[in-house]
């Protein structure tokens, strides 16, 4: 599959600006879907296999990151394609973290 066909789909979209900046368990990146964790993780399949994130076991955690050295050459379609998405997302992101340790 294309780079371009990836990260077309809406929900890889999604979960690319999830990672981006966090490493997240494919737990809580499903708990922000309203599709099944078998779907999301085929999502998270198909993303690692194009190497555009990263995975690593925690104990029976799969934590996820976005693999910026692969994704620095689709930095600029990525940021149009996104526009004012991640600063909006990254800001949602920060205030849930906030709420959870606060």
């Amino acid at each position: 599959m294309d780079a371009l066909q990836i990260v077309a789909e809406p929900r890889r979209r999604q979960i690319l600006a999830m990672v981006w900046d966090n490493e997240l368990p494919v737990t809580e990146i499903a708990s922000r879907f309203d599709i099944s964790l078998a779907a999301i993780s085929q999502h998270l399949s198909i993303l690692k296999q194009a190497e555009m994130v990263t995975m690593r076991k925690d104990g029976n955690r799969h934590l996820y990151s976005a693999n910026h050295g692969a994704l620095e050459t689709f930095k600029p379609i990525l940021e149009s394609m996104w526009g004012s998405m991640l600063g909006d997302l990254a800001k949602t992101i920060e205030a849930e973290q906030g709420e959870e340790s606060g």
